[in-house]
């Protein structure tokens, strides 16, 4: 493919795109309040995300990408912890989230017992099949099966002695057939309809753990949903000669799932797709970003490194290989272009409690709305 790129012309037109970095605050605020509950598979978190992510694509003039609706349903199972989640460890009660998380593949479980020390971080009760095992950092995730036993981390903080007894009282319930959706729109191209570039976006994180506590997910994925939404209100009011398409994607965070089913049931031509731009983890950049697929596409990563220095944007472009560690991946394997970035820089917090919105900087937000925005100008050069 060949570019024919006037820097000029889009530091001119780019510098005027960016959106108010208030709406991506107001974006990450909403996506990671108490009533999404971490959209995930509790309180019908996910469901509720989705239902605003639809509700906003309509706002902006955004077209369904099928006949049906924004909405394209797929299933899947899925373990989950929607009731209690005490933990006692030598008399002391720990708090969900913060002093412990239980195993997302967790089974189940309540009563008391001694525990055996295994190792210097691994303790056992053996009646009951639970293992704690202590850690420096607490990383949630999500299972798509139940073990026969019951496993807990706890921040090694939390404790000021060696654990000798615990008492617990967990449940879990696995839903099989979990229903979500993925959340799919597009702008129609003025000159080429036909020839489609993607921007896409997981708006799934992990959900509760327990009655009291939630993940909020700000940075993953928040943030690359709001800097999404941005794009999609710009490209509503500014059609493009390519038709612009927007995909929120479920079930991320259960193994990358409701991208694979989109590229196993698309509802437009992937032939018909020129480039796809997956953005995850987008509320940083202090340290510029890292683009997966880069050494893929060398030509585009070319582009896309010129815009970026032009526009003086971020301090630094850096370029990976092929990763299956986003939505992008999928594509990839069927032949679409892609690019998956993720910003560098800023805040640890990732897959815990402590992604917040307050603590979400989005310094560098307008900076990636511009410079994505000037790569897919020149995508269409």
């Amino acid at each position: 493919m060949k570019y024919k790129l006037s820097l000029i012309l889009l530091l001119l037109t780019s510098a005027t795109f960016a959106q108010d970095s208030t709406f991506a605050r107001r974006m990450v605020d909403t996506l990671t309040s108490k009533q999404f509950w971490g959209r995930g598979y509790t309180n019908d978190g996910m469901g509720k995300a989705a239902a605003f992510i639809a509700h906003e694509f309509k706002s902006y003039g955004i077209k369904p990408m099928s006949g049906k609706g924004f909405m394209q349903p797929f299933s899947f199972n899925v373990n989950t912890f929607p009731g209690k989640m005490e933990l006692v460890i030598n008399g002391n009660t720990l708090i969900p989230g913060r002093d412990f998380i239980v195993g997302p593949e967790s089974k189940g479980v309540a009563g008391k017992g001694d525990l055996f020390q295994k190792d210097s971080v691994t303790f056992i009760e053996g009646q009951k099949r639970i293992v704690l095992t202590l850690k420096d950092k607490l990383t949630w995730s999500v299972s798509q099966q139940v073990a026969d036993y019951t496993s807990i981390e706890i921040d090694k903080k939390a404790l000021k002695e060696v654990p000798i007894n615990v008492s617990v009282n967990i449940e879990n319930k696995f839903v099989e057939a979990f229903e979500a959706n993925n959340v799919c729109g597009l702008v129609k191209g003025t000159v080429k309809p036909d020839s489609v570039i993607i921007i896409t976006a997981h708006y799934d994180h992990l959900g509760g753990m327990g009655k009291e506590t939630y993940f909020p997910g700000a940075n993953d994925n928040a943030s690359g949903v709001s800097l999404l939404l941005s794009l999609a209100k710009y490209y509503a009011a500014h059609p493009q000669p390519y038709t612009m398409a927007f995909i929120c994607f479920a079930g991320e965070e259960a193994g990358i799932l409701g991208s694979k089913f989109f590229t196993e049931n698309p509802l437009i031509p992937l032939n018909n797709v020129k480039f796809l731009v997956n953005t995850d983890l987008a509320g940083t950049g202090e340290d510029g970003i890292t683009v997966v697929n880069a050494t893929i596409y060398p030509k585009q990563f070319e582009l896309l490194k010129q815009i970026n220095a032009q526009g003086n944007y971020l301090v630094k472009v850096v370029p990976r290989g092929k990763a299956a560690n986003s939505d992008h991946y999928w594509f990839t394997e069927k032949g679409v272009p892609a690019f998956f970035f993720y910003t560098m820089g800023g805040i640890k917090a990732y897959h815990d409690v402590f992604d917040v919105s307050k603590t979400l900087p989005l310094n560098k937000y307008n900076s990636l709305f511009k410079l994505m925005n000037g790569f897919v100008t020149a995508l269409q050069q």
